[in-house]
C-alpha cells in the first residue's frame, strides 16, 4: 500500500490540533447540526466543559475557539482539584435563530458516541432547556434545570466566584476584601456579568458597564436606582480606558492584548471571561505594568465545581463552599507570584502542571501515558 502523502493544509490541520487528544467534528445536514468537540487532557479524568453556540465567521474561527477553550478547561480542572480532564464543544450557528430541539438532540448523540470521554452543559449562547433535549439521547449532560434532576443555573456559582476573586484581590492589593469604595469597569452584561454586576452594586460599589445588548443595559441602570452604588455606561472602546480600581471582563475572550493593555490605567484585573488573555505574552505584559491579573480560569470556576458536583447529586450548600475556596486559591497565586517575582499566569499554570503531572504516576484509565508540553523544550 502506498502511503498517503498530505498536502500542506492538513498537515498544518494535524499540528494545530497536535496538542490535543481528540476533536471531533459533528455534521448533520438533516438538522443543520455543524459542531466541534474537542478534548484536549484526560489525565484527571474524563473531559469536561460546555458547549456553546456562535455565529463563527469560518469553521477555521470555531476549530481554534474549541482548541483555547479545551486548553483553558484542563487548567480550570486542575485549580479546582476536580476529577476532570479539559474539554468543550462549539456548535456554528446563531442562537437565536438556528436552534431547535432535533440539532441539541443530535448533538446529543454525537456525545453519545464518545461513551463517556466528554460530559458537556452550557455555555454562551446556549440554555439548560437546549440541553434537556440532548439528554433524550445522551446520559453524559450536566448544568440542567433542578427539575429534571440537575443543580440548575450555573452562572450563579460563577458570578459569585467572581466576587470572591474581586474581594481576594482587594484584601491583596488595599488591605481588606471590601467591595464598598471601589470602582469596577465591567465588560458584558450576560449571565454571568449582569449577575456581578447586580452584587457589586448591593455591596454599595459605583461601575462603568458596556454591553451590546441595549436590554440588559436598561435593566442594571434601572436596578442601580434602588441601590447604593452608581452606573455609568460607556462604549465598548472606552471600558479599557476608565479610571477604575478593577476591570472586569465578562464577555468574549482575548479582550486582554497589547492593544488594550496599552489603555488600562486600572490596577488589578478579575473577570469571567474565558480565555482573557489573547496569548500568554499578555500576562507578562500585565505583569511589567504593575497590573494584578486574576487567571481568569481560577476566577470563573464556580460553574465548573457546581456541573462536577452535580454528578454526586445536586447540592448547593456544598457548592458554595467548594466556590468560596477561590478566595484561598487565587491569594495562594498572588503570593506565590510576589514570593518568586514571576507574572500571577505562570504561579497558577505551575500550579496546575504540577497537579497534572503528579496524577499522570497513578493509575488512571484514561491517563495517556505521553510527556506533557509543559516538560518538552524546544
Amino acid at each position: 500500500m502506498q502511503p498517503i502523502e498530505k498536502t500542506a493544509q492538513e498537515l498544518d490541520m494535524f499540528q494545530k490540533i497536535a496538542e490535543h487528544e481528540q476533536v471531533l467534528f459533528c455534521n448533520d445536514p438533516a438538522t443543520g447540526l455543524k459542531a466541534i468537540i474537542a478534548i484536549h487532557d484526560t489525565t484527571l479524568g474524563p473531559g469536561l466543559g460546555g458547549t456553546r453556540m456562535y455565529p463563527y465567521e469560518s469553521v477555521e474561527a470555531a476549530l481554534t475557539d474549541a482548541l483555547r477553550l479545551s486548553e483553558g478547561m484542563t487548567y480550570k480542572c486542575a485549580a479546582a482539584d476536580i476529577d476532570f480532564g479539559g474539554a468543550k464543544g462549539v456548535i456554528i450557528g446563531d442562537p437565536k435563530t438556528d436552534k431547535t430541539s432535533a440539532l441539541f438532540r443530535s448533538y446529543g448523540q454525537y456525545v453519545e458516541s464518545l461513551n463517556g470521554r466528554f460530559y458537556t452543559g452550557t455555555d454562551m449562547g446556549t440554555t439548560m432547556d437546549d440541553f434537556v433535549h440532548a439528554t433524550k439521547e445522551t446520559n453524559f449532560i450536566n448544568g440542567i434545570p433542578e427539575a429534571y434532576g440537575g443543580g440548575g443555573d450555573s452562572s450563579i456559582p460563577t458570578s459569585r466566584g467572581v466576587i470572591y476573586g474581586i474581594e481576594a484581590t482587594n484584601a491583596f492589593l488595599f488591605g481588606n476584601g471590601e467591595l464598598t469604595g471601589k470602582t469596577y469597569a465591567l465588560q458584558g452584561l450576560g449571565k454571568v456579568g449582569y449577575k456581578v454586576a447586580q452584587q457589586l452594586l448591593e455591596a454599595g460599589a459605583n461601575l462603568y458597564v458596556t454591553d451590546l445588548n441595549e436590554d440588559a443595559v436598561t435593566r442594571i441602570l434601572k436596578e442601580a436606582e434602588n441601590q447604593d452604588g452608581n452606573v455609568e455606561v460607556v462604549d465598548s472602546d472606552a471600558i479599557y480606558e476608565t479610571d477604575a480600581d478593577i476591570f472586569i471582563p465578562c464577555a468574549m475572550g482575548g479582550g486582554i492584548n497589547e492593544e488594550t493593555i496599552h489603555k488600562l490605567t486600572v490596577k488589578a484585573v478579575v473577570g469571567s471571561a474565558n480565555n482573557q488573555l489573547e496569548t500568554d505574552d499578555d500576562g507578562e505584559r500585565l505583569h511589567e505594568k504593575g497590573i494584578l491579573y486574576a487567571p481568569d480560569y481560577i476566577v470563573n470556576m464556580g460553574g465548573l465545581i457546581q456541573v462536577a458536583d452535580e454528578l454526586y447529586g445536586p447540592d448547593k450548600e456544598r457548592v458554595l463552599l467548594k466556590v468560596k475556596a477561590i478566595k484561598d486559591t487565587l491569594l495562594h497565586v498572588y503570593e506565590q507570584s510576589q514570593t518568586e517575582g514571576i507574572s500571577t499566569i505562570k504561579a497558577a499554570n505551575l500550579n496546575c502542571e504540577k497537579r497534572l503531572e503528579e496524577q499522570m504516576h497513578r493509575n488512571n484509565f484514561f491517563t495517556r501515558k505521553r510527556r506533557p508540553k509543559w516538560e518538552i523544550k524546544e
